[in-house]
C-alpha cells in the first residue's frame, strides 16, 4: 500500500456558456493538484459526450455505468471526483446525485445545497431566513406576463436583471430605466427559464472563499473587486478589465464581520469543499458598513490567477496542500 495513489477525477465542461471557463479551471487544477500523490486526469462532460482528455493522443470514453476508463488494455476506476462544472450539470446537483449514486466522493457539496445555491432567488430567500442580508428581488419565468412599470416600482432603478441560474455573469444586465427592462429580460431568458430582478446596492464589492475539514476551518482573504465596467461582468472577469485586490481594503472590524459571516454560511448550508461568497458592502443611514450577500459559488473558478488561488497565496498557503486536504478529508 506504500506505493498507492488515489485516481482523481478533474470533471469540467458542463452544458452551459461557461463550457470554456470551466475548461481553465480544470487546467488550473490540474497544475495544483500533488501529482506524486495522485493519479490525476481531466473528464470533460459535455452532453452524453465524456471522455478523458490527454495531450499527445486520442480521448477515452468513460464509461458511464461505473464512471471508469479503460488504457492500455487495464480499466481505470476513480477514486475521487474534483467538479470544476461552472453551470450544469455539475453547479446544480446533478453530477452530484450520479457520483452519490456511484458512491464515488467528490469535491461540492451535496444535491440540495448544489440545487439551492444554483438559484439565486431560492438561495437568496433561503438564506434571508436566517439573518443573511441580501437585495430585495423578484422572479419571472418565461412565458408569464409582467409589467415594466410595476417592476421598476417594486424594485427601483436602477436594477440587475439576471439569469436565476447561471454563472459568469452571462445574461447578466444594469438597468438604469424601465425602457430598458424589456431587452434586458430577452437577454437573461437567452440563458435560463427563471429570471431575477434584483435591487441595485452601492457599495464595494469584495469575494471571499472558505472550506472546512474535521481538522480546521479556514476562511482566506477577501478580494475587492474594481472595475470601471457598469458592473463585474464577463469581460471584467476574464478579460483583465478589473482591478483584484487582496487583501480588500476594508475596515479590519468589515473583515472580521464578513469572515465570520462566510463560515456561518458554509455551516448553515452543511458545505463542502471550497466556496466561495460574493458580497458587496453598503453604508447605513450612520455610515457603518453593511455586509449584503449577493451569490455563492461552490465550484469557483481554479486558473492561476482566479480570485481562491489569488486568496491562498494572499494567506500565505500552499494550494497543492489545500486540495490535498480537501480530498483527503472525504475519506
Amino acid at each position: 500500500m506504500e506505493n498507492f495513489k488515489r485516481n482523481i477525477a478533474i470533471v469540467c465542461g458542463g452544458d452551459s456558456s461557461e463550457h470554456d471557463v470551466s475548461m481553465r479551471s480544470a487546467e488550473g487544477l490540474y497544475s495544483f493538484f500533488d501529482k506524486e500523490r495522485y493519479n490525476v486526469y481531466i473528464v470533460d462532460v459535455k452532453g452524453v459526450d465524456w471522455h478523458v482528455e490527454f495531450a499527445g493522443r486520442n480521448n477515452i470514453k468513460i464509461d458511464k455505468n461505473d464512471f471508469s476508463f479503460v488504457m492500455d488494455g487495464k480499466a481505470v476506476v476513480f477514486d475521487y471526483a474534483y467538479i470544476t462544472i461552472h453551470g450544469t450539470p455539475g453547479e446544480n446537483g446533478m453530477m452530484q446525485g450520479y457520483f452519490d449514486m456511484l458512491h464515488l466522493p467528490y469535491s461540492t457539496s451535496g444535491v440540495l445545497v448544489e440545487a439551492m445555491t444554483f438559484d439565486k432567488y431560492v438561495l437568496n430567500n433561503y438564506l434571508r431566513g436566517f439573518g443573511v442580508r441580501v437585495a430585495d428581488s423578484i422572479l419571472l419565468r418565461r412565458g408569464e406576463e409582467y409589467d415594466e412599470e410595476e417592476i421598476g416600482k417594486r424594485i427601483g432603478m436602477p436594477c440587475f436583471v439576471k439569469p436565476a441560474a447561471d454563472g459568469s455573469s452571462f445574461g447578466v444586465s444594469k438597468v438604469k430605466n424601465t425602457d430598458q427592462l424589456a431587452p434586458a429580460l430577452r437577454v437573461a431568458f437567452m440563458e435560463s427559464d427563471e429570471v431575477m430582478v434584483e435591487r441595485y446596492m452601492e457599495g464595494t464589492e469584495i469575494s471571499i472563499g472558505c472550506y472546512k475539514t474535521r481538522a480546521k476551518s479556514v476562511v482566506f482573504p477577501a478580494t475587492e473587486v474594481v472595475t470601471s465596467n457598469e458592473f463585474f461582468d464577463y469581460d471584467a472577469k476574464y478579460n483583465g478589465q478589473v482591478q483584484e485586490i487582496t487583501p480588500a481594503r476594508i475596515a479590519p472590524e468589515t473583515a472580521k464581520a464578513v469572515a465570520e459571516e462566510t463560515s456561518r454560511i458554509y455551516d448553515i448550508l452543511h458545505c463542502n469543499g471550497i466556496i466561495r461568497i460574493d458580497y458587496i458592502i453598503t453604508k447605513d443611514a450612520d455610515g457603518k458598513d453593511e455586509v449584503n450577500m449577493l451569490e455563492i459559488n461552490t465550484t469557483p473558478g481554479m486558473t492561476a490567477t482566479s480570485f481562491i488561488p489569488q486568496q491562498v497565496r494572499a494567506a500565505g498557503l500552499d494550494i497543492k496542500q489545500v486540495l490535498t486536504e480537501i480530498v483527503e478529508n472525504q475519506f
